[in-house]
């Protein structure tokens, strides 16, 4: 068989799909850590630059952003990053609330063996986390991964794209008052528990630690409004 070189180069570059979900990745991130700044206008031209993409992966990015609220489009104004309005957090904690334990109890059902092994170890893992100076973004993504880690062992695709969304938007929130917040690391450290009964199959006790952690998180960033 003939191999044409070109193709065969051509077939090892990244596809379009492929580098719009690096942007829309690396873009989402900046957005929830606040990098990119509420109310700050997207440059597609800038932001393909400094990804190393071009502007097309960019706006298909920029374009699922903003089904995810995280960022905004005007008619001849442009786009930009939406402004983080503390006063929707109660809104926001009404959907967790009742999301959030849903999800940890069909976790509880359905994670796979994998799953459960992976919560175990994470649990493991983060039971005796201490925080050190300059290691906010570290225990957001790790907040979001354990969260995530949850969702996707629901084994419900629509049900995870719906957590993910409102996660994002608690984290924005989170973000904005974060250095007035007393200890990060305990914030991560009660997830053990979660954890540990997912993995146990015991929905019951999952549920009603997902319910405390959602409450307990709006009640924390209450108190710094």
């Amino acid at each position: 068989m003939i191999i044409d070189p070109v193709r065969a180069l051509e077939d090892d570059r990244p596809s379009s799909t492929s580098l719009a979900d690096l942007a829309y990745r690396q873009i989402k991130d900046r957005l929830i850590m606040l990098d990119i700044r509420p109310g700050e206008p997207i440059n597609d031209v800038a932001l393909a630059a400094e990804l190393g993409v071009g502007r097309t992966p960019v706006r298909e990015a920029v374009k699922r952003l903003e089904t995810d609220h995280l960022v905004v489009s005007f008619p001849r104004r442009g786009t930009f990053a939406t402004v983080v309005d503390v006063t929707e957090l109660g809104a926001i904690s009404d959907i967790r609330q009742l999301l959030e334990p849903h999800a940890a109890r069909r976790a509880a059902e359905n994670a796979s063996p994998a799953l459960r092994a992976e919560m175990r170890q994470t649990a493991d893992r983060i039971r005796d986390l201490e925080m050190e100076v300059g290691d906010r973004t570290t225990f957001i993504n790790e907040d979001m991964a354990i969260h995530q880690l949850v969702y996707r062992a629901t084994g419900n695709p629509h049900l995870e794209d719906v957590l993910v969304r409102y996660d994002n938007l608690a984290t924005r929130i989170w973000c904005l008052v974060i250095d007035r917040l007393p200890d990060l690391a305990e914030h991560v450290r009660e997830h053990a528990s979660l954890l540990e009964a997912v993995a146990a199959g015991d929905g019951d006790t999952a549920a009603a630690h997902a319910l405390e952690h959602v409450t307990r998180f709006e009640r924390a960033i209450r108190t710094v409004l």
